[in-house]
């Protein structure tokens, strides 16, 4: 094809079963580019004020983006939106892999599904078709056991898959989307939306090449990426470890690594959990196309349970939310940990750092052995993380409580529950500590989705000026900020910072490109003008981020989001137990002050963090003003 999109979204209609096909325009695809501006555009448009997120009135997006499938390292990802049955806010999360690659390539831009069917379901796409099929024999499969199934039914061994196992099938509220069974659409419960509609999976081949308008531009910047990353200027270290294959205790000494559910500061059990590819490790793969090669695989035994190389391995957010955050530090514990999560579809921050709050409330005496179904939930204890997540899934016992979230959980179980969930907006915080990284505190209060890593500033890359900028994910250097801030900072340096790379991070999310690669704005430029023949700016693209950023913040207003949930866990304004933090803590007034800074530097108002009607129609969005509180 001569550009990178098709022009064609997918909508299927669960209730009826009918499929049909939009094509809303270039304008549309330059003006959005994919991702969580189509998210955000559906979610506002089409579904509801206050409607259940688990009830068939939600709508469920999947949108990869306007470079998705051209082979070049990094383009084979998608976003996943609804409404957030975890955070009941705008949801959005995005996966690599295989799948997305190939539903780009079987002729299609986005899919969108609305009700829900009263039966299992999957979508079967393959050159320019689409077809609901039953999966009603498919439903309770774990996804390695479903995906193998499903090829062989189909006859299409290199089909892949986006898709759930029985934790989104009992609507576990932080069940995850998996493509594939190694990587994940992790955050915000979207798993817990499929399996509320029934949807079992989408399936997919894709036979389409994707070259671009500009081929030869593509494959010259794809042959130097392979090349830089072979050299160690580009992606280095993920090549070799991915992340956290080598030391973690470095995380420990500086404070970042979270331990014992972001309550302590001193682990020495550290050593034992890190440098797991030199242990355990068996290889290193990759997604579609990708020079990168980041993600590990593991393989090992113990008496209770055997990990299977097929699920991959535990990355940095695993080690830390499964291991380090539950004290766990037994590398066989905390790979069975992440298979499970794979199997079942359970976002495994989210699992690990449930996990960590009922440990707490098990030693505090808020939950007991009997509530659990006979597991001492004790920190520290692999055998017991792996059970937990096990009742999780299958919402037994405490699972079932867990199952639903920290906020409701933390309210169930009652007493000083609450002041050990570590969330924002719902959402479980990530394995990176906010009491050091104050840019990410801010990120963390203000996203949409809740915390998030991934499109926050991470301010310890801007202490020491290099090459790439102060920050390894597009740098900010090239946006204007010319000096390092520090990192104790909450002024405005610290916050136009902030906002520059979430921008940057956000407009990543609707290209869909992944930031591992290291492609800097200007790359995305020439980038995407060579998919698309569009004459594209750095500043249009920026601006692609500010309008997602922008209408996901709407999307909660409308929602009764306030600068009330603007905020950390309570946990956060004071220290750590010993270690790097123990004279830490976040100081609420100047974290406050900094959200209003936020506000105003984006043009939303700011004493109420609502957008602005003149914001709105700069970022050629006047239409949303309607959704607007009044």
């Amino acid at each position: 094809m001569a550009r990178s999109f098709h022009n064609k979204i997918l909508r299927v209609n669960l209730t009826d079963g009918t499929i049909k096909v939009e094509e809303p325009g270039e304008i549309y695809f330059r003006r959005y580019m994919g991702g969580w501006n189509i998210i955000a555009d559906v979610l506002l448009k089409e579904v509801p004020q206050g409607v259940d997120p688990l009830g068939p009135e939600n709508k469920l997006i999947f949108a990869p983006g306007v470079v998705t499938g051209m082979a070049i390292s990094g383009a084979t990802r998608s976003a996943v939106g609804a409404k957030s049955p975890l955070t009941g806010a705008f949801g959005a999360t995005e996966m690599g892999g295989f799948w997305s690659a190939d539903f780009k390539r079987s002729g299609f831009d986005a899919v969108i599904f609305e009700g829900a069917s009263e039966k299992p379901v999957y979508l079967w796409t393959k050159d320019g078709e689409a077809e609901l099929r039953d999966a009603s024999e498919y439903w309770g499969m774990e996804t390695k056991q479903f995906l193998e199934a499903v090829r062989e039914d189909l006859g299409e061994s290199r089909a892949n898959a986006a898709m759930i196992g029985p934790g989104g099938e009992n609507m576990v509220r932080f069940a995850c989307v998996m493509d594939g069974i190694k990587d994940a659409a992790g955050r915000t419960g979207m798993g817990a939306v499929m399996g509320s509609k029934k949807l079992k999976a989408i399936v997919s081949r894709g036979t389409t090449s994707i070259d671009g308008v500009d081929s030869d531009t593509i494959r010259a910047m794809a042959r130097r990426a392979v090349q830089e990353i072979n050299e160690g200027t580009r992606a280095a270290g993920l090549h070799k470890w991915g992340t956290a294959g080598g030391p973690l205790d470095d995380g420990m000494l500086s404070g970042n690594l979270p331990m014992r559910n972001f309550r302590d500061g001193e682990w020495p059990e550290v050593k034992d959990l890190e440098y797991i590819c030199d242990r355990i490790g068996i290889g290193m793969e990759g997604c579609w196309a990708c020079a990168v090669r980041c993600k590990k695989v593991v393989a090992g035994e113990k008496e209770a349970y055997k990990v299977d190389s097929d699920y991959g391995g535990p990355e940095y957010e695993t080690l830390g939310s499964l291991g380090s955050c539950c004290g766990v530090s037994d590398q066989i514990a905390v790979s069975y940990g992440n298979q499970l999560c794979n199997a079942y579809s359970l976002d495994t921050i989210g699992a690990g750092v449930v996990v960590a709050f009922a440990m707490e409330c098990y030693e505090n005496g808020l939950i007991t052995k009997e509530d659990t179904g006979g597991i001492e939930a004790n920190f520290d204890d692999g055998d017991a993380m792996v059970a937990l997540i096990e009742k999780i899934a299958k919402r037994e016992d405490i699972g079932d409580v867990l199952a639903e979230g920290l906020v409701a959980a933390a309210e169930k179980i009652g007493g000083d529950a609450r002041r050990f969930a570590m969330e924002v907006k719902g959402q479980p915080l990530p394995m990176h500590e906010p009491r050091l990284k104050r840019g990410l505190a801010i990120g963390y209060a203000v996203s949409p989705t809740g915390a998030d890593h991934v499109h926050a500033l991470h301010d310890t890359g801007m202490q020491t000026p290099n090459e790439q900028g102060f920050q390894p994910n597009g740098g900010v250097r090239s946006m204007g900020v010319l000096e390092p801030v520090p990192l104790e900072s909450l002024g405005p340096d610290k916050v136009r910072a902030t906002i520059y790379s979430t921008i940057n991070g956000v407009a990543m999310n609707c290209f869909s490109m992944c930031i591992f690669p290291g492609w800097n704005i200007q790359e995305m430029t020439e980038m995407i003008a060579a998919a698309t023949g569009w004459d594209v700016t750095d500043y249009e693209l920026l601006k692609v981020g500010e309008r997602a950023l922008t209408l996901a913040r709407v999307f909660n207003m409308r929602e009764g989001f306030s600068i009330d949930d603007d905020r950390l866990p309570e946990r956060s304004y004071g220290p750590t137990r010993g270690g790097a933090l123990q004279d830490a803590g976040i100081d609420r007034e100047e974290l406050r002050e900094a959200m209003h800074t936020y506000y105003g530097m984006l043009g939303w108002d700011r004493e109420t963090g609502v957008p602005t009607e003149g914001k709105l129609d700069e970022l050629d969005v006047s239409w949303a003003a309607e959704y607007l509180p009044e």
